[in-house]
């Protein structure tokens, strides 16, 4: 593995070089472009500084044909000058797609910069030392911005503890502790079978885990490593066969995109060797076949691989990881209770910039039985989702009139064999206000909507609508029995979103003007390679294409099945022989 990263590093150098601005009129001079806005950046993914990182790692390592290339030398050094032109005078970076004076975005390069500087400080040659006094003044600027700036999300208190450990490190400043432990004191967004706040198992929950592994190490506070297992442990059981990440229920961008296990690569082997656990140092030999480069500048394992070089080496212990199993995520958790005290918080539901998480730590469902590969999961809009084999079944999602879009399913319950979902929604009417709490504008001669409290206004005709689903695992698949009854006469669909490598065959079916189509029975086979599923159970009750507010992936291949309310329906989910067999 080591051997690959040093040659895709060399890969990803050449890449750079090709990018970088080396025209002394333009504004962007020393700076390697961004090949999707055509502009130079200093953030931690797209930006100068992850060229630097492949960049220094090559001109550090004896095994790379760039070592002590004096060339590629001189570009760092224009890199180190065009990213303090860039700095803001408060210390700050602004990443480029948001968050502008950015301290989060400032600390993701921190957490870069510094193993980078780190890296290239433990090289004896001379002609280094003016990248490094750029590097170290970089760093320096940025203190200020460290000690007092805020965050927008969960995992970013963790990515400023982790450049605030190195802040202190490399100027040994106390400050940098006593900043760190204001964010630690809020205490740890983790469920206890290891779930973050966002739920994101492609990006975020990574970021934590390696973010809060720098600070425990930075900052003498092992108890940060807990955490950190206990999401390593959940992780196990949330890669497909394949190595694809399970990322159906996510709060982040992540949500139903692929990612494999290669961000997970260091905290497995960092604590597989500090822990010495097996199952550990078997994640982190399957996540170590994943790794196609290095990584972005906050998370480059060359460079970390340089600085650590008994993480080289691990353990091949793959022997130790299940290939079958069922597990509930969260089924204990009391998350009830946790909503119940919002309302004595005093924040009203409403935050600024981010969001407030309120699924964090609903139930899911995880089952695996070789190459199939099931999640049962809540509060998002896909209720189910399946691999088999090379087949994709990526999501299966409810949808209504009543509350035009998605309908999330709320509760899991374990069933003697399988699982049930129910949802509910409410929707109502409000009356008029009383006209003692009416603002004076409501008796001028301009009312504006947005001045007259709506928060008096009383509910009417208040309407509840519930849903439930059955799935139950059979000897060569699945059932899925869906059920709602009140108000009647809502127009329902079902979606099947399928991945768009397959084939996809339905034997009675209408092709809508979006290219989905509307299943209405006979059998539905979908097939990839040697491996297929088929379905039965479709249904034309209305002719809507689409429901509003229910926006369907693009890229994918859609069958949908309509129905209305009320529904008691029953639908078959057969696998192929050759991967099928009783869960």
């Amino acid at each position: 593995m080591y051997k690959q990263l040093v040659d895709s590093n060399d890969r990803a150098v050449e890449r750079g070089i090709s990018r970088q601005m080396l025209d002394p009129e333009s504004r962007f001079y020393g700076g390697t472009v961004d090949p999707f806005t055509g502009v130079a950046w200093v953030n931690h993914t797209t930006g100068t500084p992850t060229d630097m990182c492949y960049w220094g790692a090559a001109l550090s390592n004896p095994d790379s044909i760039y070592y002590r290339d004096e060339s590629l030398l001189n570009r760092l050094l224009l890199a180190t000058e065009f990213v303090l032109r860039f700095q803001h005078e408060d210390g700050s970076i602004s990443p480029g797609w948001t968050n502008y004076h950015s301290p989060p975005d400032t600390a993701f390069v921190v957490v870069g910069y510094s193993q980078l500087y780190q890296l290239l400080q433990q090289q004896e040659w001379e002609p280094l030392q003016p990248v490094l006094n750029n590097m170290r003044l970089f760093l320096e600027r940025t203190i200020p911005t460290m000690l007092t700036g805020g965050c927008h999300t969960p995992n970013h208190r963790w990515v400023l503890c982790a450049a605030l450990g190195f802040l202190h490190k490399i100027f040994d400043l106390e400050e940098a502790v006593q900043r760190a432990e204001q964010w630690m004191d809020e205490g740890m967004d983790i469920t206890p079978d290891g779930e973050w706040t966002e739920r994101s198992n492609g990006i975020y929950s990574a970021v934590s885990d390696i973010m809060l592994i720098h600070a425990a190490r930075l900052l003498n506070r092992p108890e940060l490593l807990e955490p950190v297992r206990l999401n390593l442990r959940m992780m196990v059981y949330l890669v497909h066969p394949t190595g694809e990440i399970v990322t159906d229920y996510s709060g982040r961008q992540d949500l139903g995109s692929v990612h494999d296990l290669s961000p997970y690569y260091l905290p497995y082997a960092i604590l597989a060797r500090l822990d010495g656990d097996p199952l550990f140092a078997g994640m982190a030999a399957w996540a170590g076949d994943t790794l196609t480069d290095p990584g972005v500048c906050s998370v480059n394992t060359l460079i970390r691989l340089m600085l650590e070089p008994e993480l080289q080496q691990t353990n091949d212990t793959r022997d130790a990881l299940p290939e079958q199993y069922e597990v509930m995520l969260n089924e204990h958790f009391v998350r009830e209770e946790y909503l119940e005290q919002m309302d004595s918080v005093g924040h009203h539901g409403r935050i600024s910039h981010s969001r407030m998480h309120t699924d964090f730590g609903a139930p899911v469902a995880r089952i695996r039985d070789g190459a199939t590969s099931v999640t049962v999961m809540t509060e998002v809009p896909s209720f189910f989702a399946l691999r088999h084999g090379k087949v994709r079944l990526l999501a299966v999602q409810l949808a209504s009139y009543f509350n035009p879009g998605y309908v999330p399913m709320q509760q899991m319950t374990r069933l003697s064999e399988g699982y049930r979902l129910t949802g509910e929604q409410k929707k109502g009417y409000y009356g008029p206000i009383p006209a003692n709490l009416l603002p004076e504008s409501a008796a001028s001669d301009i009312s504006p909507w947005y001045l007259l409290p709506h928060q008096s206004r009383q509910l009417t005709h208040e309407q509840t609508f519930r849903v439930g689903a059955e799935l139950q695992p059979t000897e060569n698949g699945w059932n899925m029995h869906l059920s709602g009854q009140e108000p009647e006469d809502i127009m329902m669909q079902l979606s099947f979103v399928f991945g768009s490598e397959g084939e996809l065959t339905c034997e009675d079916a209408i092709e809508t003007s979006e290219g989905h189509y509307l299943w209405k029975g006979g059998t539905l086979r979908y097939t990839c390679g040697e491996d297929w599923l088929e379905i039965t159970g479709g249904e034309l009750g209305h002719l809507a294409a689409t429901v509003r507010e229910a926006k369907l992936p693009d890229k994918c291949k859609v069958v949908l099945v309509n129905f209305m309310t009320p529904f008691d329906k029953t639908l078959h989910i057969s696998l192929s022989p050759s991967m099928a067999s009783k869960i």
